[in-house]
């Protein structure tokens, strides 16, 4: 008897079953793929540079029978006393907020008549903004520099229809940066917003109707307050990944676009200074940690809530 009950927390530990193994599986995917890269990428910060394969020095070394731990802080001292990359990171944050904000203005309407339609229709148009997705990425913004250059359709058009006697400056600028990306991710924006608004309870609108309320007043009253977790679960999807872009600075902006995507890539293959870059990685998921950090708190609440 002895001897099966020690067996038996063992099986146990080998082969978990139910809710541990549920629990695991999550736990151990974040660590293998969020936890360790981090861990790893924080280790480069607190080191230097060297001419080496990788190249950077260790900070763990063992001489003479003495481990010696060096953590270097000059890679985050250098991020505030450069200029260029803190402003990278309010350019970037600049970016992502009004990018999020376009994407909000466009896809939220878009989310309302597809939740609005037969039933019949909504799968053909969801499929209609998911369909793009299925395309290369980088093809699609290549697409947008054929688009938006001086010889591009939407120059030709423009100077078709004689609204403009030559072609303007719209690739490498600022604003192609914005097209790009509020074309790009605007399907992050429509699906959340669309899984919140397709279940909407109908009779509420029709109560507010039934009490002689306006229809912008029931919007701004019923659905917009209801619609709150789509609006801040497809934000979420946008300003995130926005903030670390690098694909679309690059190929749509000019000079002039700063973006920590750019600044990294330039620290990492150009400069081979991996020390600063991982420190430019960090600090911008400690930024990232605060968007993060307020969603998830809106969703304790709202779930609270509903309890």
């Amino acid at each position: 008897m002895n001897g099966a009950a020690k067996k038996k927390p063992l099986a146990k530990l080998l082969f978990p079953k139910g809710r541990h193994l549920t629990i695991g599986i999550p736990f151990f995917w974040l660590l293998l793929f969020f936890t360790l890269p981090f861990v790893i990428v924080l280790k480069i910060s607190f080191s230097t540079a060297a001419i080496a394969i990788p190249p950077y020095e260790a900070i763990v070394q063992y001489a003479d029978e003495v481990i010696q731990i060096a953590l270097y802080l000059e890679n985050y001292l250098l991020l505030f006393e450069d200029d260029l990359y803190y402003k990278a990171y309010l350019s970037s944050v600049e970016i992502a907020f009004f990018s999020t904000l376009g994407c909000l203005l466009l896809g939220y309407p878009m989310a309302y008549a597809i939740a609005r339609a037969p039933a019949r229709q909504q799968t053909i148009l969801l499929l209609l903004i998911m369909l793009p997705s299925w395309t290369s990425f980088l093809i699609r913004v290549y697409a947008w520099m054929g688009l938006l250059s001086n010889t591009g359709l939407v120059n030709s058009s423009l100077m078709w229809l004689g609204i403009i006697d030559q072609p303007i400056q719209i690739l490498n600028t600022n604003v192609a940066v914005y097209i790009g990306i509020v074309y790009s991710y605007l399907p992050f924006m429509v699906l959340p917003l669309y899984a919140n608004l397709v279940k909407l309870d109908m009779t509420l609108l029709e109560a507010a109707e039934d009490l002689g309320s306006r229809k912008l007043n029931t919007f701004w009253k019923v659905t917009w307050p209801l619609s709150k977790g789509g609006v801040i679960a497809g934000s979420m999807l946008v300003f995130i990944p926005v903030v670390g872009e690098f694909v679309i600075p690059e190929l749509l902006g000019g000079p002039e676009t700063l973006m920590i995507g750019k600044v990294l890539w330039q620290e990492f293959f150009n400069n081979r200074d991996w020390p600063v870059a991982s420190a430019l990685a960090i600090v911008m998921l400690v930024i990232l940690i605060i968007p993060i950090s307020l969603f998830h708190h809106y969703q304790s609440k709202d779930l609270e809530a509903r309890r």
